[in-house]
């Protein structure tokens, strides 16, 4: 194998070892744009979280003042919510879902 060869392979090879840094690179900058946006996300749903909380005291506070048992209606809720995730098939109006 002469030295002309030995040299070509080196420059080929040099040269894919680039490129691949090259892409590293760019896969490491968008893996820390990725880790800002999910950081970003994460506030934002807490925040989201922070003022439905707040919103939920609210409405209880004023259903409260207005003679309304707003815990019974937020239980009736879920109860409803949780039958209708049980039940597989949707119901049209007027159906029930007891066979």
């Amino acid at each position: 194998m002469g030295l002309g060869s030995t040299a070509k392979k080196l420059q080929g090879l040099s040269e894919r070892a680039e490129a691949m840094y090259k892409q590293v690179q760019e896969l490491q900058q968008r893996i820390i744009h990725l880790e800002e946006e999910v950081d970003e996300t994460n506030d934002t749903a807490q925040r989201l979280d922070h003022q439905l909380t707040e919103q939920r005291e609210l409405l209880l506070a004023i259903a409260e003042e207005q003679g309304i048992d707003g815990e019974q209606i937020l239980a009736d809720a879920a109860i409803d919510q949780a039958e209708l995730e049980g039940n597989d098939e949707p119901v049209e109006p007027g159906e029930t879902t007891a066979e």
